[in-house]
């Protein structure tokens, strides 16, 4: 099955689109099998989120957007999974908020990175200003002994915001600990990676990147004074919350 198989009518159709870019991402090369197992993880919290952006992740989208255009050097970390899922949207974004777009993977391989890095390019890269990093490799994070902890030290590795969507819960904690203040977008509220996040962001990839780009360009002409209210407004602790309650209520109207 196709994205064009799988009519926009169809019940389930955001749910069978990005089963087929998962797959597709795989025999592409650019996605691990592993990240087929963190695709259904994050489905079925989606389930339970009712499949929609409710009022709190919506409040930290606009939160992330603020902080992203407050960054002196804001870079965008991709995985195999964000690049199968949405490499045009993480595009948009980065050149909406100036930022630079860095490849991190855990399975980690020259041709995954290359792929990875091309994938992005077919998508507009170039055409939007947006340089790719994460191939040099000259810098790591401390604290961390797998291939995550490989960054550019002119990309994360001098980032002070940081957006690690589907992220690692240690690599997450590690970036934390250097002082970067960090974007997570991770459907489960529990997770490390999103306690450890200045903003959490508990939404499906695919609604939370386009709205943090909308809020990013309705927030552009902001003053500074603006963006910090919004940032300075935002606690990440309610936003949890409010995630973990819609899941454990079991009301999905």
């Amino acid at each position: 099955m196709s994205e064009i198989d799988v009519p926009e009518s169809h019940p389930r159709y955001q749910s069978l689109l990005t089963r087929h870019r998962i797959e597709a991402g795989v025999e592409k090369g650019i996605t691990s099998k592993q990240g087929l197992i963190a695709e259904g993880r994050g489905e079925a919290f989606d389930y339970l989120l009712g499949e929609r952006t409710i009022d709190s992740a919506d409040r930290a989208e606009r939160a992330a957007a603020a902080l992203l255009l407050l960054a002196e050097r804001p870079v965008l970390s991709v995985n195999g999974n964000v690049a199968a899922l949405v490499p045009g949207e993480m595009i948009d974004l980065a050149a909406a908020v100036d930022a630079d777009i860095e490849v991190n993977l855990f399975n980690r391989t020259e041709e995954r990175m290359d792929a990875i890095a091309a994938h992005l390019r077919e998508h507009g890269a170039e055409e939007a200003g947006v340089q790719i990093k994460g191939l040099t490799a000259d810098a790591r994070i401390p604290g961390l002994d797998h291939e995550r902890a490989k960054v550019d030290a002119d990309g994360i590795g001098a980032a002070d915001v940081v957006l690690v969507p589907l992220e690692d819960g240690d690599r997450a904690e590690a970036l934390a600990a250097m002082g970067k203040s960090e974007i997570v977008i991770d459907l489960n509220p529990l997770s490390r990676s999103a306690r450890a996040a200045a903003v959490p962001i508990i939404d499906n990839i695919i609604r939370a990147v386009p709205n943090v780009t909308a809020h990013a360009r309705e927030l552009r002409g902001a003053s500074r004074e603006e963006l910090e209210a919004i940032v300075g407004e935002f606690v990440g602790a309610e936003a949890l919350e409010a995630a973990e309650t819609t899941i454990r209520s079991g009301d999905l109207d």
